[in-house]
């Protein structure tokens, strides 16, 4: 579903990502780890078309990010490290503009249904959004992937800032949604999130992958020890 083959990007003459090859099935939570200037953020925009590679190529269900850029999007979804909604519409009034610009048109009851399904409260749904915590963002964000019946969804940091409630609660969402075939990309520092939520989690240095491991196979203090050989190495 979500698919990138020798992906190169530079700025500068810095290699940022250094052909990439990942490839994620739907159903899956891959969790991209790395530190700062790994090249994480860089590869969700290189899939997402924000960004032109300059060699390799990504894919979203076999179309081309470059070559079918409409096809390409018409299957993915993004929720950003900070959910950019209008302040000043409500909940289900920012779904409805995103979604009608995504291309699907909803009732008002079947907006509040995709609201509820997000695990938002339904008192929220009419409240403007700029009184919403950054969960609750969130949430509209992955209304709008199940609006917009993305096959796959792309996530930076998902669970910075939130408390460790919000932060569990986010996590069984994204869970539900793997579980109904949807491929999940997840760039994150969360080690802790990663062992619990992904059931594959890559190893990200230098925009090169450095390690690629089944979750089943790793404990939480093996991950961490992991890691930090990687960096050290």
């Amino acid at each position: 579903m979500l698919e990138t083959i020798k992906l190169t990007k530079r700025f500068n003459g810095h290699v940022a990502v250094n052909e990439l090859n990942l490839a994620i099935q739907p159903g899956e939570v891959f969790a991209l780890l790395g530190p700062n200037g790994a090249g994480k953020t860089t590869t969700i925009n290189l899939l997402l078309g924000f960004l032109a590679p300059d060699a390799g190529e990504a894919r979203v269900n076999g179309a081309s990010v470059v070559d079918d850029p409409i096809a390409a999007r018409r299957h993915i979804a993004y929720i950003p490290e900070q959910v950019m909604l209008y302040p000043r519409f409500t909940g289900v009034e920012n779904l409805d503009y995103f979604s009608t610009l995504g291309g699907r048109r909803h009732t008002r009851g079947e907006l509040l249904g995709l609201l509820q399904r997000a695990g938002l409260p339904a008192e929220a749904a009419d409240r403007h959004v700029g009184t919403y915590s950054k969960g609750m963002r969130q949430k509209v964000g992955i209304a709008l992937a199940l609006a917009t019946e993305a096959k796959a969804l792309l996530l930076d940091e998902p669970t910075s800032g939130l408390d460790p409630a919000a932060s569990h609660e986010f996590s069984l969402l994204l869970r539900k949604l793997a579980g109904q075939g949807v491929a999940i990309l997840m760039a994150t520092h969360d080690l802790f999130r990663a062992r619990e939520d992904a059931t594959r989690i890559g190893i990200l240095l230098d925009g090169k992958l450095a390690g690629d491991y089944a979750t089943n196979d790793i404990k939480h203090l093996d991950l961490e020890k992991l890691y930090l050989k990687h960096l050290r190495a």
